[in-house]
């Protein structure tokens, strides 16, 4: 990690230590190496904005992308596995890959969360394709989604409604928590969720710079606030809860948005409890000149069974490959 990075990471630490987060002062400023092999991607197969990578049982790497083809599928070698290109959509979000393997897209402009087959056949439908709202059967630009161990659906909703949704497994809507706020319970732009196996929920509520820990009936357990603003919520099997983002900031920009631009890149592992396991910032890659190595706007994370990272890019219009370094 360069010099300027790890004093970026103790100040982050200490701030984080100072305004009552769980963070503490000791956790391990780890780093990563990009793997610049990967992956081995053909040359007609386009990449455009990346909002979306997950990581199935077999360490394949699915992306969601706002290119053509919409879903890329590689192996953990780089290798192109599949790819779909008849998929609806409008504008990719992120992706999930449930116990049972099948694939989950968010779609923020089709207002739509979505379940496929691995091989790309539509399961299940939530929302209503091209109308928002605020009920049972509408969204208004759901974010991400995840799935508790009896196969509920759980929905960060999102850009429009500041909201959870509780479905369950066959879709049929159970209950929703949440509405704009600073406070606790309330959200604005709740970007990603995640669910441990013990059933809390986890959601990056990006403009307040806070994760906001819940139980499945949407009761508030505690928030994690100032350490980033988080795009992403990616839980492991060890119930590691990673996000990834940018440093707490106040500035915003005139649509409200919290860290727009960010002005540097943080992603942090946490206990289930809070603490701050890893921290490691990469360095910013310049719009159009990113170097291997470098993200810029990174919007989504996943992990493989080897602790290997995965991320995808807004401006860097890729996906790479971070091998841990131990």
């Amino acid at each position: 990690m360069p010099v300027r990075s790890v004093a970026a990471a103790v100040a982050l630490l200490a701030f984080a230590c100072a305004s009552g987060s769980p963070a503490q002062e000791h956790a391990p400023l780890s780093g990563y190496t990009v793997d610049p092999a990967w992956p081995k991607k053909p040359a007609d197969v386009k990449w455009g904005e990346i909002p979306g990578v997950a990581v199935d049982q077999q360490d394949r790497v699915w992306l969601f992308t706002r290119q053509q083809p919409v879903v890329q599928v590689y192996a953990a070698d780089g290798t192109l596995v599949k790819i779909w290109n008849d998929v609806e959509h409008k504008r990719a979000h992120h992706i999930k890959v449930d116990a049972e393997g099948n694939v989950w897209l968010t779609d923020i402009e089709l207002h739509t969360v979505r379940k496929y087959s691995p091989e790309g056949k539509l399961l299940l439908s939530l929302g209503t394709p091209g109308e928002t709202g605020e009920d049972e059967r509408h969204f208004n630009k759901p974010t991400d989604m995840a799935f508790a161990a009896n196969g509920d659906i759980f929905v960060s909703d999102g850009y429009g409604n500041n909201r959870v949704a509780h479905f369950d497994k066959g879709g049929k809507f159970v209950k929703a928590w949440g509405k704009k706020g600073p406070g606790p319970g309330q959200f604005d732009l709740p970007h990603g969720i995640g669910i441990d196996s013990k059933g809390r929920v986890y959601v990056a509520d990006r403009n307040n710079a806070r994760i906001q820990v819940f139980d499945q009936d949407g009761k508030f357990l505690e928030e994690w606030r100032n350490i980033l603003v988080p795009w992403n919520i990616s839980v492991t099997t060890q119930d590691e809860v990673w996000s990834c983002g940018s440093s707490p900031t106040l500035a915003q920009d005139s649509r409200g948005m919290t860290g727009i631009p960010p002005h540097d890149q943080i992603f942090v592992k946490f206990s289930a409890s809070g603490k701050i396991l890893r921290l490691w910032m990469p360095p910013k890659g310049q719009d159009g000149q990113e170097k291997p190595g470098e993200t810029n706007w990174v919007h989504a994370l996943a992990v493989d069974s080897k602790g290997n990272l995965y991320c995808g890019d807004i401006k860097g219009q890729r996906a790479q490959k971070f091998v841990l370094i131990k």
